[in-house]
């Protein structure tokens, strides 16, 4: 009995001190409960420097909008060529060809020629880039968010068996005492107590492990967000709620594919305003002379009209609308697959969640009975009339209906962030 005793000292001190630790680990996280979902999803997108890449884009086209205007404006540009080819006794480059020195400085200026729908087509072709930067921007953020999300639940459900699982440690040490007291006495045998000292260390190091994968659950939130924060804390709940699925037609990924036909109009329209006539206006005024005769009367200007009039080309025009053509063929394909998809997708998720509904309805009614048998065992076991065996199986069994609703919960939440994430407008 004094071994026994000298055991229990040791074994009671040990347990105390862990309990220590875990409490203390427990208070530190409680009291940093702010990280909420949205704190996580707010920082992602903040720091996602895939977003501010759309955004840097969308002003680069802005950009070129004003390019284009600019290349339809006056374009002027000064030029200046200066030769001299000498003839040396009778040895030369030929002054019929050469004219022994030209001498030019001139400056000139030239004006393209435009009609409006063409203009106004290459502005469409701008705008129509930044339209599909801003929803390629809108199913990133949405990629993000589900991401985020999804890292966020795991990290819960892992925060809430540590909960649970430390909940029952404090409910084991209690019992211990009083498991003690009468192991002291004889009314439990020394076996039986070194059994429920066995569950005791289990379940300690259960919560160890737990807290380890924790740690690293809430690691890669960080990770995911960009947030530096070597602290963890306890997370709220995530508070999702199932939404209505709008048709597919009235959400950001439909869009995606009307962006991309107006863009095969607009570059289908482009081909046919290259054929069209081109014309240009110059004018230029400055100095040309072979300083010959007169040099100081050479200064002088010219005016002139180009134009450019397509005729023949091997019908490249058409193979470039027969590419177009099929392009827009390609982009119906993607289109009716996705939209097979995604119902497909949708359906099978609310049919997914539903189970998950039913399973956690069949674990806290198990848990229930669990938590029944517990408090049943615990009055026999004040008065020694319990079995040790049958606590210990009684306790498994609530660990088994809590991991079975936290699993449960856990993929319920999922299955709403996948739902969700077809909710973007």
């Amino acid at each position: 009995m004094d071994m026994l005793q000298t055991h229990i000292s040791k074994k009671a001190i040990a347990r105390f001190l862990s309990l220590i630790a875990i409490l203390t680990l427990t208070h530190n996280r409680i009291s940093a409960q702010d990280k909420t979902l949205d704190y996580f999803v707010h920082a992602g997108l903040q720091n996602s420097p895939l977003l501010k890449d759309y955004q840097n884009q969308a002003r680069s086209n802005l950009i070129d909008s004003m390019r284009i205007r600019a290349s339809y404006m006056p374009q002027v540009v000064g030029n200046s060529i200066n030769s001299y080819a000498p003839v040396i006794s009778g040895w030369g480059y030929d002054n019929a060809v050469t004219n022994g020195a030209n001498l030019s400085a001139v400056v000139g200026a030239s004006q393209k020629l435009v009609g409006k729908q063409n203009l106004q087509n290459q502005y469409d072709a701008i705008r129509l880039q930044n339209e599909g930067l801003h929803v390629t921007g809108k199913i990133s953020e949405q990629d993000l968010k589900k991401t985020i999300t999804s890292q966020y639940i795991t990290a819960f459900g892992v925060s809430q068996q540590f909960s649970y699982n430390n909940e029952l440690l404090n409910l084991l040490l209690k019992e211990e005492t009083i498991l003690k007291q009468l192991a002291e006495k004889g009314v439990y045998r020394q076996t039986d107590y070194l059994s429920f000292l066995v569950t005791i260390k289990q379940q300690e190091l259960q919560i160890s492990q737990i807290r380890i994968q924790y740690q690293n659950e809430y690691a890669t939130l960080n990770y995911l967000t960009g947030v530096v924060d070597t602290s963890f804390a306890l997370l709220a709940s995530p508070g999702l709620d199932s939404n209505e699925i709008p048709s597919l037609e009235n959400t950001v990924f439909y869009q995606q594919f009307l962006v991309d036909s107006l863009k095969l109009r607009n570059s289908d329209a482009q081909i046919d305003f290259s054929y069209k006539p081109k014309v240009s206006l110059y004018a230029d005024a400055g100095y040309i002379s072979s300083l010959l005769d007169q040099p100081y009367k050479n200064f002088g200007t010219s005016v002139g009209v180009n134009l450019t009039v397509p005729i023949y080309d091997g019908h490249q025009k058409k193979m470039q609308h027969d590419k177009i053509s099929i392009a827009e063929q390609t982009r119906g394909q993607y289109r009716d697959f996705f939209k097979t998809q995604h119902d497909q997708q949708i359906v099978q998720l609310q049919q997914q969640l539903e189970s998950a509904k039913q399973l956690i309805e069949q674990a806290t009614g198990q848990l229930r009975y669990a938590e029944a048998l517990i408090d049943a065992n615990r009055k026999l076991l004040e008065t020694g009339d319990a079995r040790i065996a049958d606590y210990i199986i009684a306790i498994g069994s609530y660990i088994t209906a809590r991991n079975s609703i936290t699993q449960s919960t856990i993929s319920k939440l999922q299955i709403i962030n996948q739902l969700n994430y077809w909710n973007r407008k």
